[in-house]
């Protein structure tokens, strides 16, 4: 008796080891990572956790870490790429150095408003083509939504477009970001978002090129009170995950991932809409200033900046290849 109780245990032991859940049922863990904090980067991850939990029936379990918890965004895009987290939300120009067509989007002057701006990130044609960017470099584009119109913080009053000359402000490391600053007589500044505040609260740099949600999302009001509101480009969002972690997925679940990112990016306009129009009053309760160039300065600021685009992607084929449809996106959407 006691042999045959052992060798059923036996039995059932190695039965343990040969039956594995199936891996349609297996739940799989996407950790996903932001930059930022209660801006539309951050909602966006929300939207999206709680489409794909509800239908994978959850089978996938978003984790979302905004604030920089997982590293600086150049950090998160070589994790993704990596597959140690499954992705990252951020402004396209940080995938820059992953693939340069990434940066198109800081071109100023291609939108006249909000809504022009969110119909031609999500017209299929281009938005298809976008995300399909750095397939090669083990990334898959998910999503792209509008973080706002670009401004500037600084710490001294901007009274004129000539008041920027000479400053050195904070951007994207992206080409296009860096001679938007440079044709305005500045000094563009690289640097990840988490080391901006330390910079400007200890004068290393004069102010940022940004969005008004990310400015008083982080408080910068405390470092730089003067917003100026030159509204000359657009501040994107991009969301971009681990190729080989979703080549891996059953293709059920793939495509409950692809139709969440396409959800959560139609679904966030309003909130962003929203994020940016209270932002100014949030901005000025927290002790900031705005400023508002006048209609000839902000024409000459436009005739300063309009043809950044076509001469940084003129050097590029490809870089040209895909303005040249962003900008026919944009004529076409308006």
């Amino acid at each position: 008796m006691k042999r045959h109780r052992l060798l059923a245990i036996a039995l059932l032991g190695a039965l343990a080891v040969a039956v594995k859940v199936p891996s349609a049922l297996a739940q799989n863990v996407m950790k996903l990572g932001t930059s930022t904090l209660n801006d539309a980067q951050h909602e966006w991850m929300k939207k999206f956790a709680a489409i794909v939990e509800k239908n994978s029936n959850g089978r996938i379990k978003v984790e979302i870490y905004p604030a920089s918890q997982l590293g600086t965004s150049p950090r998160m895009i070589e994790q993704t790429q990596l597959n140690a987290i499954q992705g990252v939300v951020g402004p396209p120009e940080f995938l820059t150095g992953v693939d340069s067509r990434y940066q198109i989007l800081s071109a100023p002057g291609l939108f006249n408003d909000l809504p022009h701006a969110n119909r031609t990130l999500q017209d299929p044609a281009f938005n298809q083509a976008f995300l399909a960017l750095g397939a090669n470099k083990g990334l898959k584009g998910i999503g792209i939504f509008i973080s706002g119109p670009t401004v500037f913080v600084v710490r001294k009053p901007v009274a004129h477009l000539a008041d920027l000359k000479g400053l050195k402000l904070r951007v994207l490391a992206a080409p296009l970001q860096l001679e938007q600053v440079r044709s305005l007589n500045a000094t563009p500044v690289p640097m990840p978002l988490g080391e901006v505040m330390p910079a400007l609260q200890q004068g290393t740099i004069d102010g940022v090129m940004s969005c008004i949600p990310v400015f008083v999302a982080l408080k910068y009001a405390d470092a730089a009170k003067y917003l100026v509101e030159t509204n000359h480009g657009l501040i994107s969002a991009i969301t971009v995950i681990s190729k080989s972690w979703f080549d891996a997925l059953p293709p059920d679940l793939q495509e409950i991932v692809v139709k969440a990112g396409q959800q959560a990016s139609a679904d966030i306009y309003q909130f962003s809409v929203d994020d940016i129009n209270n932002g100014r009053d949030r901005w000025k309760s927290a002790g900031g200033e705005i400023i508002e160039l006048s209609p000839a300065e902000h024409d000459e600021l436009m005739k300063q900046l309009i043809t950044v685009g076509d001469q940084v992607v003129a050097k590029n084929p490809g870089e040209k290849a895909m303005f040249d449809l962003l900008r026919q996106t944009a004529d076409r959407t308006k």
